[in-house]
């Protein structure tokens, strides 16, 4: 007499959910697969010839050639300046970006009812325009000609903007103004209004509302506005290059002087991964600063 023995109904109803899980993780690491291999050959493969480059020699005719040594790390001192003007220039225009645009998003998002996008229009207006082009008017309006003859007319003589850090300044924040706006702006356009009118049913005045409820909930907004303006300022050019008049370096100038120029690849490489170190500790900073700030309105709406 044969007796036939199955699976236990229990076993065979969790195989089949392990099983559909099993071939779902495969699934999604084949969709991954292009989106991988397109991050690895155009992000990680040129950072780690750049890293390669870094640890080599100029060769006789400029260059690259193989060798192993840090002395290219050693000799960073040498671009001091670059590296000054980027960290000095680059956090103050991100903090003048900052307090120039937080108002700005708020009066957008908060006060204005009506023509909100006519407004908003024409925040983006100067982005229609090549950022170049921009950045060259701005010589005729520091020049001799503009501000500065403005003030000599009204007795201030002898006042000096272009080729200084000044202009620099100045033009880091027209350039990157809008990109300050839009992330703050968003934050406060989601902010419950109803939070405000019950700070000021409790009592609070409009400061104390600011401070203790919107600020707190628009800083997601005020987090990925200055991490993508002082980012991208970290490695700026143009403007040091147009408004600087080749006396306010920044280290994208640096590396430009040395790639395309003195053909020093290995220190300009050598230079580039040192940049990339900063950012990469930036980066580091913001995403504990977002955990942060998430965790806490997390605890807030609990």
């Amino acid at each position: 007499m044969n007796i036939a023995v199955s699976a236990p109904l229990p076993a065979v109803a969790a195989a089949a959910p392990a099983k559909a899980h099993g071939l779902g993780r495969r699934i999604t690491w084949l969709l991954l697969l292009p989106s991988t291999l397109w991050f690895v050959l155009l992000l990680l493969m040129p950072l780690v010839v750049i890293l390669l480059f870094s640890l080599g020699e100029r060769s006789a005719v400029g260059g690259y050639s193989p060798a192993f040594t840090f002395a290219n790390y050693l000799n960073l001192a040498s671009r001091a300046a670059a590296f000054s003007n980027t960290l000095v220039l680059a956090p103050l225009g991100t903090l003048v970006c900052l307090l120039a645009a937080y108002p700005l998003a708020y009066f957008l998002a908060v006060k204005v009812q009506r023509n909100r996008s006519l407004l908003l229009t024409l925040v983006i207006v100067p982005f229609w325009t090549s950022f170049l082009i921009r950045t060259y008017a701005w010589i005729f309006i520091l020049s001799g000609k503009g501000i500065p003859a403005l003030l000599a007319s009204l007795g201030l003589d002898d006042v000096r903007l272009i080729n200084t850090p000044t202009a620099v300044l100045i033009g880091i924040v027209y350039g990157y103004l809008p990109l300050m706006v839009f992330p703050i702006f968003v934050s406060l356009e989601k902010l419950d209004k109803r939070l405000l009118e019950a700070s000021h049913d409790l009592g609070a005045g409009a400061f104390e509302t600011f401070r203790r409820v919107t600020l707190p909930l628009s800083a997601p907004g005020v987090i990925t506005g200055v991490m993508l303006v002082f980012i991208l300022l970290m490695g700026e050019f143009l403007i040091p290059a147009i408004l600087g008049g080749g006396k306010v370096f920044f280290v994208g100038n640096a590396l430009v002087d040395l790639f395309l120029q003195s053909r020093n690849w290995p220190f300009g490489s050598a230079v580039a991964m040192t940049l990339v170190a900063m950012m990469l500790a930036i980066i580091a900073v913001y995403l504990k600063l977002v955990a942060r700030f998430g965790g806490r309105q997390q605890d807030g709406m609990l």
